[in-house]
């Protein structure tokens, strides 16, 4: 959630900070979900600009944008080769998109670790990698990354380092999760930056793509 809201309508709970799921008197609010901030507002990004009537919906887009993950998810990214497809076979079909502020597609990424060796090529990672290589910079205020499971510590903790503004993900993940199953680190008010969260994005989808992997 944006953790300095503007104007001076009043915040639930009360307090000069917004409200999140660590607050006591959310505990009914299901861990990982959006959750309230202002008075009137349906979760956090209510007051999104999407005054333009002609463009989707918050939901419709996300759910847009999921799609697209999970084409990355099952084929791999698009600038793969021939063949690329059947040897990154054995990773976990994970994809992630990186959205800018415009909602210009800026990179994707799949799980490569069994493709590279590398313990840190998830998804999340990878895109972030790209997108600050394209864009010359590592911080990636006003973007999205939409990702087909549940990040983990790992990759949760790549996201509100690069500053991510939004976080949209399809499964949950209830054994390594750490945006509301395990660990709720995005949106931990300890630190300085807290990007809004919105989990289960087409979750019957995402879900179905990792148990024909693991079938």
């Amino acid at each position: 959630m944006r953790s300095e809201p503007a104007g001076d309508a009043p915040l639930l709970p009360s307090g000069g900070e917004p409200a999140d799921a660590t607050d006591p008197a959310f505990e009914t609010v299901r861990p990982g979900q959006p959750t309230p901030g202002r008075v009137g507002r349906v979760g956090p990004g209510a007051d999104e600009g999407l005054a333009d009537p002609g463009e989707p919906g918050r939901r419709q887009r996300h759910e847009l944008w999921m799609r697209r993950a999970l084409e990355v998810a099952v084929t791999g990214p698009a600038t793969g080769g021939p063949g690329d497809g059947d040897t990154a076979v054995e990773d976990v079909p994970v994809g992630a998109v990186l959205y800018g502020p415009d909602g210009t597609e800026l990179a994707v990424g799949r799980n490569e670790r069994e493709l590279t060796g590398d313990p840190t090529a998830h998804a999340e990672v990878l895109a972030l990698r790209r997108a600050a290589q394209r864009l010359r910079r590592w911080r990636l205020e006003g973007c999205t990354l939409v990702v087909t499971l549940e990040p983990c510590t790992m990759c949760a903790g790549a996201l509100a380092l690069a500053r991510v503004s939004t976080v949209v993900f399809g499964a949950w993940e209830p054994k390594t999760g750490a945006v509301g199953s395990l660990w709720d680190v995005l949106r931990d008010r300890r630190l300085n930056h807290r990007p809004e969260v919105y989990g289960g994005v087409l979750e019957n989808e995402t879900s179905a793509v990792l148990r024909a992997f693991f079938r």
